[in-house]
C-alpha cells in the first residue's frame, strides 16, 4: 500500500466528533479561554488564533452555527469569558491547506442560482486533506465558481450537503446559498430526498427485495473497516433498503435506496448479509466468492476485476425539493462505462456458459 493511498483510507475513516439535527461534525479548532481574558467579540478573539483566517470567515462560521462555547452554538458578537470552552466544528473533514482552484473538468448535470448537482467520476476524491491536497471534488469547485465572489469553498454555510466514496460514482448536489444548505440538510435529515444507488453484489439474491438494519460504527478488529452492531448496541443506526434488477447467477445487480448516509453504508450492509459488492477491496469483494474456480471462470473474473477496478457501486438517482421554487427535482445518471461494461460481461456469461 502506498502513502497516498494509506492517506486516503485515513481521510475515508476520519469519523466526526459528533453528529447534531441528522449533520455529523468535525472540531477544528479548540480553545479554553485564560483566566484573565478581557470580554472580547469571539470573531476577533478567534482571528487572533487561527492563523490564515479572516474575521468574515469566522463570522460565517458563526452564522451556520460552526462556532460553539461550552457545548452551545453563538453568534460572532459573543463576548468571550474566562474560563469558556470554545471548539469551531465544520459539517466536514479538515482541510491541511488552503483550497487551491484546478481546472478540473466537471460533469454538470444541473445548475441554477441556488444548487448545482454533478455526476462524480469513480476515483476522485469529494474532499482534500490527509496528503489528498488536490484533484478533489471541491478543488474543482473552487475553479468552477472562481468568478462567484458570493461562493467561498471554505464557508460552512455552502458546498456539498452529502459525501459519497472515492471509488464510487454518481450525483451528488452542492447548495450555493446559504438558504439552498440550510434547505437540503434538513431534507437529507428528515429522510424526504431520494438517493437510489446500483450495485453489483456477489451471490444470487434469494429474494426479489429486502431491508438491512444495523448500526454501522468502526471495525474493533480492523481501524480501517466498519462494521455492523445491533441497534443500541454502538455506532450509528443505519437502514438500506434493496430490491434486485438482475440474477447473473454468480453476481446480482441490485438498486439500494438510503435511509440514512453512513460511512460505507451500502457496502458494509450487503456484506454483513453475504453480498460483498463486486470488486469492493477492503470487504472483500475482490476476491471469487460464488462459481466454480475452473481456468476459464477465474480468467472470465480477472477480466472483470480488470474492467471495473474498484466496488461496483453509482449514485443512480438523486431527487430533491427545490429550496426556493419548491418543485420536486429528480436527476438520474446512467451507470458509467465501467460497470456498464461489467454488466454486459455477466449478461453474456450467463448466455454463454
Amino acid at each position: 500500500m502506498t502513502d497516498n493511498e494509506y492517506d486516503q483510507i485515513r481521510l475515508d475513516f476520519s469519523e466526526p466528533d459528533f453528529t447534531e439535527g441528522g449533520r455529523d461534525y468535525w472540531e477544528h479548532y479548540h480553545y479554553e479561554v485564560e483566566p484573565g481574558q478581557e470580554l472580547l467579540r469571539i470573531d476577533k478573539y478567534l482571528v487572533e488564533r487561527i492563523k490564515g483566517t479572516s474575521r468574515t470567515r469566522v463570522q460565517h462560521a458563526a452564522e451556520a452555527d460552526c462556532v460553539r462555547v461550552n457545548g452551545r452554538p453563538v453568534k460572532s458578537n459573543y463576548r468571550v469569558h474566562p474560563g469558556d470552552t470554545i471548539v469551531v466544528v465544520m459539517d466536514r473533514p479538515r482541510y491541511e491547506n488552503e483550497i487551491v482552484a484546478q481546472d478540473i473538468p466537471l460533469d454538470i448535470v444541473y445548475e441554477d442560482d441556488q444548487v448545482l448537482v454533478v455526476n462524480k467520476p469513480a476515483g476522485m476524491c469529494v474532499h482534500p486533506g490527509h496528503g489528498n491536497f488536490d484533484g478533489t471534488l471541491v478543488n474543482a469547485l473552487a475553479w468552477h465558481f472562481r468568478d462567484n465572489p458570493d461562493y467561498d469553498v471554505t464557508d460552512p454555510r455552502l458546498g456539498l450537503v452529502h459525501r459519497i466514496d472515492k471509488d464510487t460514482s454518481g450525483l451528488l448536489v452542492v447548495a450555493k446559498t446559504p438558504h439552498a444548505k440550510t434547505s437540503l440538510g434538513a431534507q437529507f435529515f428528515n429522510k424526504t430526498t431520494k438517493r437510489l444507488y446500483n450495485a453489483l453484489v456477489w451471490g444470487e439474491m434469494k429474494e426479489p427485495e429486502g431491508t438491512i438494519t444495523g448500526n454501522i460504527d468502526r471495525d474493533p478488529r480492523d481501524r480501517v473497516l466498519m462494521a455492523v452492531f445491533p441497534d443500541g448496541d454502538r455506532g450509528k443506526h443505519a437502514v438500506t433498503h434493496w430490491r434486485v434488477l438482475e440474477n447473473l447467477r454468480h453476481v446480482a445487480l441490485v438498486e439500494c435506496r438510503l435511509e440514512t448516509g453512513r460511512t460505507h453504508q451500502i457496502r458494509v450492509h450487503m456484506r454483513h448479509i453475504g453480498h460483498p459488492l463486486f470488486g469492493d477491496e477492503r470487504y472483500g469483494g475482490d476476491k471469487v466468492l460464488r462459481g466454480v474456480r475452473t481456468a476459464h471462470y477465474m480468467q472470465f473474473i480477472h477480466n472483470c476485476l480488470d474492467i471495473c477496478p474498484r466496488q461496483a457501486l453509482h449514485a443512480r438517482t438523486l431527487g430533491f425539493v427545490h429550496p426556493t421554487t419548491g418543485k420536486q427535482m429528480d436527476f438520474d445518471s446512467p451507470l458509467p462505462s465501467d460497470m456498464a461494461t461489467l454488466i454486459t460481461r455477466w449478461e453474456d456469461y450467463v448466455r454463454n456458459n
